[in-house]
């Protein structure tokens, strides 16, 4: 009897027919239907929150265009500046071929962050009414992210004798395909999906956007980059300059948003307390 879980899914959901003009022959993956869905569920969530306030859907179209752009960009130029800078910045044609693969988190959240400064500023709101509400739908996004990366089979964990220990057969390299690893993919996944349950309570339920500006941000940034500070100790290395540090770069990059977290969230609690 097996003591692990043989995760032999394809990438691709399904793939078009021969005879179909352009399409044919070509696949549709998970992860690009995963991270399209994240928008698609993000939107509907977004416009809750906006009717709840009263707002007008051409302000969360503005919001999306920014989000969308800023989402891509930043997550592209974030892998490849944090990871592979070598390399892009000797070949920058490169960076424009996001369909090869290559996103990270950190420098969407970067980029994000500075996006929304200026959609903010356009709409004479403070950044952090924006935040406290945008990363609700934010958190969900990382949960269909690291699902996708799960039915890519990338991203995974060390070795582990657990039962729910993942044989990625699929796994790009041969050498990680040998014994069961951690699925780090499912631990972040469930980790974000259990902080959008929060953060859409905090705010939908407990009003929090209004009692304390900050409060959701705040526990987005702890409760997100701290869950990824901790679970990438059981990451196998992204790249190889990671093998011999103490610390990854995702865990380096996790720490000034967890540090962060904490100051803003601090700072709207004593607000409140006064």
């Amino acid at each position: 009897m097996l003591n692990f879980i043989v995760w032999n899914v394809s990438a691709e959901m399904f793939s078009f027919p021969d005879w179909l003009p352009l399409l044919g022959g070509r696949g549709v993956r998970w992860y690009g239907a995963l991270f399209a869905a994240s928008f698609v569920v993000g939107y509907y969530i977004m416009q809750k929150i906006f009717e709840r306030e009263k707002i007008g859907i051409k302000v969360l179209d503005q919001l999306s265009t920014y989000m969308i752009v800023a989402t891509v960009v930043g997550a592209r130029l974030g892998h490849c500046l944090f990871y592979e800078p070598a390399y892009y910045l000797a070949n920058p044609i490169e960076i424009l071929k996001v369909w090869e693969g290559g996103l990270a988190s950190h420098g969407a959240a970067i980029g994000i962050i500075i996006a929304l400064y200026f959609f903010s500023r356009k709409q004479q709101k403070t950044i952090i009414w924006t935040l406290d509400r945008v990363v609700i739908v934010v958190a969900l996004a990382g949960f269909f992210i690291r699902t996708g990366n799960l039915m890519n089979s990338e991203i995974f964990g060390h070795i582990t004798t657990l039962p729910w220990g993942f044989d990625f057969v699929r796994a790009s390299d041969p050498a990680l395909r040998t014994d069961p690893r951690h699925p780090t993919q499912l631990y972040e996944g469930l980790f974000y999906l259990a902080t959008f349950f929060f953060l859409y309570r905090s705010y939908f339920k407990k009003d929090m956007g209004q009692k304390q500006p900050g409060y959701i941000f705040g526990i987005f940034l702890i409760a997100i980059f701290g869950s990824r500070l901790f679970i990438e100790f059981l990451k196998e290395p992204q790249v190889g300059f990671e093998a011999n540090m103490a610390l990854n770069m995702g865990q380096l990059l996790s720490i000034p948003f967890i540090i962060g977290g904490i100051f803003i969230w601090y700072k709207g609690w004593k607000k409140r307390k006064v």
